[in-house]
């Protein structure tokens, strides 16, 4: 999704991120995260006339694991859950992973994010580590 478009991919986006505003939203994917190497790609739902599924994703690069394809956020609006925007989205995530030579998908998902979870599961994924968090 070019930055001139970015604010098409706020509305699903504020689902898994409500603290941002819309134009907050915009500044920090275009003038932070893209420049570290963040993309965005989204899912039109030609019926509802609009972006219904978003999903924000960087290349990384560790010891453990190698070159990866990180998948920040994935996130679909209520009404158009369950036609299949999101598994699109992660499809389109692993060719795109292929394509950089990532060895690699990462999905990361708040552990409270039960739909997310048994999305990925039945898209071929497994529950690798885990992540612990301390906010400073």
């Amino acid at each position: 999704m070019a930055a001139d478009r970015t604010w098409l991919a706020f509305d699903p986006m504020r689902q898994l991120r409500p603290h941002l505003t819309s134009t907050g939203f915009v500044r920090l994917v275009n003038e932070v995260q893209r420049p570290e190497g963040y993309r965005l790609v989204a899912s039109w739902d030609g019926e509802l006339a609009r972006v219904v599924s978003a999903l924000g994703f960087r290349q990384v690069t560790s010891l453990a694991v190698g070159r990866t394809l990180a998948i920040d956020d994935l996130t679909t609006l209520l009404p158009a859950r369950g036609r299949g925007h999101a598994t699109r989205l992660l499809a389109w995530a692993e060719r795109e992973a292929r394509q950089l030579g990532c060895e690699h998908v990462n999905l990361t998902a708040g552990t409270h994010r039960h739909e997310a979870h048994r999305l990925a599961l039945r898209a071929g994924y497994t529950i690798s580590s885990f992540e612990l968090t301390r906010r400073l």
